[in-house]
């Protein structure tokens, strides 16, 4: 058994440090340039210890396989980390053929600080909601603009900066009306 404790020490330092990488890098993404920093420095330093390990028993192939292995899986963990903490902002567009006050409303319930603008699509008059929401706060809004119109298209962008008094919840809504000579929309069903 301590014959694999070498292995498995330098399986959970890799995996340690890229995760930590992975991490770190879409921290640097997102312009969270402290916690960046603050991640290189801990990944640098268990990637010391992990990659001396495996230079000092260069005899030992369970050592490479070990590294090879921690690399894999420190991926997927860092990843699901990330995704866990959902540290950031998104901006969530979404366009509907319907009116979509009602959304607005339903958004603006929750918190959230809406715009609302038409424009016009492919098919015809459409309208474009957009806010700025927590990331932690996705799901929420996604189940709120499918229960809204499940035929609704919306796409997501991470947000790197925001600023003024509408970048949060609690600000107004702002509605600009479609032009007169529009067509008026699809009645919500």
């Amino acid at each position: 058994m301590p014959e694999l404790l070498l292995p498995l020490s330098i399986f959970l330092a890799e995996m340690a440090v890229v995760a930590i990488s992975t991490m770190r890098i879409i921290f640097i993404g997102r312009g969270l340039k402290a916690m960046a920093a603050g991640l290189g420095f801990f990944e640098v330093t268990i990637w010391l210890f992990a990659i001396g390990q495996v230079m000092t028993n260069l005899d030992q192939p369970l050592c490479f396989a070990a590294f090879a292995g921690g690399f894999v899986a420190g991926n997927y963990l860092g990843m699901t980390l990330e995704q866990r903490l959902a540290i950031g902002s998104v901006l969530v567009r979404v366009i509907t053929g319907r009116d979509s006050r009602h959304l607005v409303e339903l958004l603006r319930d929750a918190g959230c600080g809406v715009t609302r603008i038409g424009a016009h699509g492919l098919q015809g008059p459409v309208e474009i909601v957009f806010t700025v929401i927590r990331r932690r706060r996705l799901g929420q809004v996604l189940t709120l603009v499918r229960q809204f119109d499940a035929d609704a298209f919306y796409s997501i962008d991470e947000l790197q900066a925001s600023s003024g008094p509408a970048s949060y919840g609690g600000c107004e809504t702002v509605a600009l009306p479609h032009a007169a000579s529009e067509p008026t929309l699809r009645q919500a069903a």
